[in-house]
């Protein structure tokens, strides 16, 4: 077999930034389509498979890092977040309604996260970076896909009310 790649901090950094990318065309893209629970739940639940990584010994941080990155990423990632995100009724579908604010708040919170992530890589192993980063993700996705469903689920009350009527 070959070498295997050597992974170094461009690699990560350029592979950071085009999962970024991915995920804000996959965001805009989405937009044109109605959302369902579904659309709306799964992506926490499969998200939360990573937290498998921490089976792995060198990856594992102490209770209280993983509670300080999933706060962090609650309150201060997920805030803004929350904040931009909408969803409209059209024909009897609920869309989520587009966002210029939402694409420049999600290129500010990348910039943080790999300043914040160049800090914390020069102070503890690769692989505790890679959990406490996770769970900081975790930790905006969670409260952002939890409010959202909160207000799909009152347009959808709407709608049902409007229906029977």
């Amino acid at each position: 077999m070959g070498q295997p790649l050597p992974v170094n901090h461009l690699t990560v950094t350029l592979g950071t930034v085009i999962m970024a990318l991915m995920f804000i065309i996959i965001r805009l893209r989405s937009a044109r389509k109605p959302t369902n629970r579904m659309k709306i739940l799964m992506p926490p639940v499969g998200m939360s498979t990573g937290f498998l990584m921490f089976l792995y010994p060198p990856a594992r941080i102490p209770l209280s890092w993983g509670l300080a990155a999933f706060m962090i990423g609650a309150v201060l990632f997920a805030y803004p977040l929350i904040r931009t995100s909408r969803f409209h009724l059209v024909d009897g579908d609920i869309y989520l309604k587009r966002s210029k604010a939402f694409i420049w708040i999600l290129f500010v919170l990348l910039g943080v996260r790999m300043l914040a992530h160049e800090y914390v890589e020069q102070l503890i192993t690769l692989q505790q970076t890679a959990g406490i980063f996770f769970v900081l993700a975790f930790g905006m996705l969670l409260p952002w896909r939890l409010a959202m469903y909160r207000q799909y689920q009152q347009i959808r009350k709407q709608v049902e009310t409007t229906a029977v009527e």
